[in-house]
């Protein structure tokens, strides 16, 4: 088990967002450039470093969908607009929901999304861990588009699972647009595989978006639940 996740497990509480990609990090499962600030002055610097846009988010063990509770910035091109974005983080996280603990805000690079997919992982009573993989993005609840494979999958297993979405129509290239990189969509669905095999703790995962690129893919939004 990661010491992450053991850490996270001994204080019986999820990882926090940071902490999720570091430990996709560990699995060769790719992320954004990422900074955690705790203060406007940090934020700035970090956005500065990584380089314009950024994308700015809460990070809160009360707050799970950070969109939600006006936790989330994104396109921030300046100085100035990554400092008024920490304010006005701050101000919504804390007006809606009560005793929020702030941990900080998470600078990230702001990624283009070409194509957005999510993964997913629940745990069957009755089987274990299943993996799940469709359009992401808004697209989830209006279209349904996933499929599903218990675990343990084979490289086989994981290309089948997204040949059965219409994302892969998407990930094919369809009307004169570019394809996107399959090879790294199905590396990144083995490697959240043994992710979650070698940290049996984890009692939920998901990725939305997971942006899939004409060169590999990236995992803009992470959460995990011990």
């Amino acid at each position: 088990m990661h010491p992450l996740v053991e850490k996270a497990k001994a204080e019986s509480r999820n990882l926090l967002e940071p902490e999720a990609l570091e430990l996709f990090k560990a699995y060769n499962l790719p992320v954004p450039a990422y900074q955690l600030a705790q203060t406007r002055d940090e934020a700035s610097k970090a956005a500065a470093e990584l380089g314009f846009p950024v994308v700015l988010k809460v990070v809160s063990p009360q707050v799970i969908h950070k969109s939600d509770v006006g936790g989330v910035k994104v396109g921030l091109d300046t100085a100035e607009a990554v400092a008024e974005a920490w304010d006005d983080i701050m101000n919504s996280v804390k007006g809606n929901v009560n005793g929020a603990s702030i941990a900080g805000v998470l600078v990230c690079s702001q990624v283009e999304k070409d194509l957005e997919c999510i993964l997913g992982m629940t745990k069957d009573a009755q089987f274990g861990p299943a993996l799940m993989f469709g359009l992401g993005g808004i697209f989830v609840e209006l279209l349904k588009d996933v499929s599903f494979r218990v675990l343990p999958i084979s490289r086989h297993d994981a290309q089948e699972m997204v040949e059965e979405t219409k994302a892969y129509q998407l990930i094919k290239g369809i009307r004169g647009q570019q394809p996107k990189d399959m090879e790294a969509v199905v590396d990144f669905i083995m490697n959240c595989a043994k992710l979650i095999e070698e940290n049996p703790v984890i009692e939920e995962l998901d990725i939305n978006p997971l942006a899939v690129l004409e060169k590999g893919v990236s995992a803009l939004d992470a959460r995990v639940l011990l």
